[in-house]
């Protein structure tokens, strides 16, 4: 398939989340395109998919100009999106998974034995040995990737759209799916493979586009350029960091993770972090980070390793436990894991303490409005009546409630899971402030962001994760965009070495 996308502009409300983006594929190529977090890729390829309407701009396949008011639309045109999020019901076989909105009939009733012949063509036509009535629960996430291929291709793709596919895979599962790419493209099909490890996009891409803050910059031969010169593009120009003063912390571990490893996720990870410093684990989406958080919480199991605070080993028994020991967190997606949200702002506040160190099951309105009052200065809250449902603040606010929390604890140690995800840039900025306030206070502070900015106004240390494992360490006066950046993608794995 020869794609065209020409000028696509996309504006909700007043914003550009992308202006006049050009996205050119051509015939049996794989084109990746590139940009950090936010750089507007998911809204062009919704734009392509269907799923959204662009302000601006036309979509031309094989110089036909085309108009897509739905997903339906753009598969009848030979074009699926294999998400990273994969789109498969575990308690349906893998013909039903195949078949599922688009199932074969006979005499009104349906033709099962037809179904799972045609699944066991498409499984055989990529090589993948699977009985076609085995359950999806029972196979593993490269099967069931490959499976989201395998439907593609059953259907008549022309164009496959591949979002961050590698990023739960083994390194030998990743050899397989690029085998499998690289025989779609011989067969003719034009493949858009989104991701954010480079030694991946130099291994197995033709082309490149790359995005950035909903911006076209730049199109070309992978042969053409190298990763280094790729991480510039992505990230632009370098932040000032002259305003920016932060005190040497002095070398005081409190809390030691040594050899940690969690399941499919985080492999044999050492690091410590001083009393009073803020210590930045940085890298990409699917990189471990989140999972290591949980961790260090107790949210989610741990396969092996220690973790000492203050010289004592936490002992893991659960959440609430690990709370009582001095450890706080400030989970991500605080729409879904943070906040109650049909119960009061006060009642938000106060249920870290009502867990970790009240000895009574209640918490008296009395004792939630000084709790409030004490915050409120603290984190600079903007509210008109605590007693509001905590839904009726901003998403800065929200956050703000969310991190009084766990001030009320008197946790020392506090696990931040980007703390400023759906934040304005004002709200932002005072989160840096508060951030930089505690750890100067004393508390040891872990932030794990996907924000390279964010590095500049709170790091006094950094250490960059790429595929479950830290790749790097950098001090602040050591920190640049494109190290970052550098690190993240996994380049230095590439070229023997830092």
């Amino acid at each position: 398939m020869n794609l065209k996308m020409k000028g696509i502009s996309k504006v909700f409300g007043q914003a550009y989340a992308l202006k006049g983006v050009d996205l050119s594929v051509n015939d049996g190529e794989i084109h990746a395109l590139l940009g950090e977090n936010g750089a507007g890729k998911s809204t062009l390829m919704n734009i392509l998919g269907g799923v959204l309407s662009a302000t601006e701009g036309e979509i031309y396949i094989d110089e036909k100009k085309m108009s897509f008011h739905s997903a339906k639309d753009t598969q009848n045109a030979g074009i699926r999106f294999v998400h990273q999020e994969l789109n498969m019901f575990n308690d349906l076989m893998i013909y039903e998974n195949m078949f599922i909105g688009e199932e074969l009939t006979k005499g009104g009733i349906l033709d099962r034995k037809r179904m799972i012949e045609e699944t066991r063509i498409a499984l055989d036509r990529i090589g993948l040995k699977l009985d076609p009535k085995t359950y999806i629960r029972d196979l593993g996430t490269a099967h069931k990737q490959q499976l989201e291929i395998a439907k593609a291709v059953h259907n008549q793709c022309r164009l496959l759209i591949l979002d961050e596919p590698t990023t739960s895979l083994t390194d030998k599962e990743i050899n397989i799916l690029f085998e499998l790419m690289r025989d779609l493209k011989q067969k003719g099909v034009s493949i858009i493979f989104i991701t954010h490890k480079l030694p991946e996009v130099m291994a197995i891409c033709d082309r490149y586009t790359i995005l950035r803050d909903g911006h076209f910059i730049q199109s070309g031969k992978i042969e053409d350029v190298s990763e280094r010169e790729i991480t510039n593009m992505m990230v632009g120009c370098e932040l000032n960091l002259d305003n920016i003063v932060k005190p040497k912390v002095k070398e005081d571990p409190y809390l030691v993770v040594e050899d940690l490893c969690v399941e499919n996720y985080v492999r044999n990870v050492s690091f410590h972090v001083n009393r009073g410093e803020v210590l930045v684990l940085a890298g990409l989406i699917g990189d471990g980070r989140s999972e290591l958080a949980e961790a260090l919480f107790g949210s989610r199991s741990i396969t092996s390793g220690s973790v000492y605070k203050n010289g004592k080993k936490v002992k893991y028994r659960g959440v609430s436990s690990v709370m009582r020991q001095g450890i706080g967190m400030v989970q991500a997606n605080r729409k879904e894991r943070s906040i109650l949200p049909n119960m009061m702002i006060l009642d938000n506040m106060v249920t870290g303490k009502l867990v970790a160190r009240h000895k009574s099951p209640i918490i008296t309105m009395r004792e939630r409005k000084e709790i409030f009052a004490r915050n409120k200065p603290i984190t600079k809250i903007k509210v008109s009546d605590p007693r509001d449902v905590i839904t009726a603040l901003s998403g800065g606010n929200q956050q703000k409630v969310i991190l009084s929390r766990w001030l009320e604890t008197k946790a020392d140690v506090l696990l931040l899971d980007n703390p400023t995800q759906g934040v304005d840039v004002g709200a932002k900025s005072e989160f840096h402030k508060l951030i930089n306030g505690m750890a100067q206070s004393g508390k040891s502070i872990i932030l794990f962001t996907n924000e390279y900015p964010e590095l500049y106004q709170v790091a006094d240390r950094v250490l960059i994760m790429y595929e479950g494992r830290i790749n790097a360490e950098l001090s602040r006066e050591e920190l640049s965009a494109d190290k970052v950046m550098y690190y993240s993608t996994g380049s230095n794995l590439t070229e023997g070495g830092k």
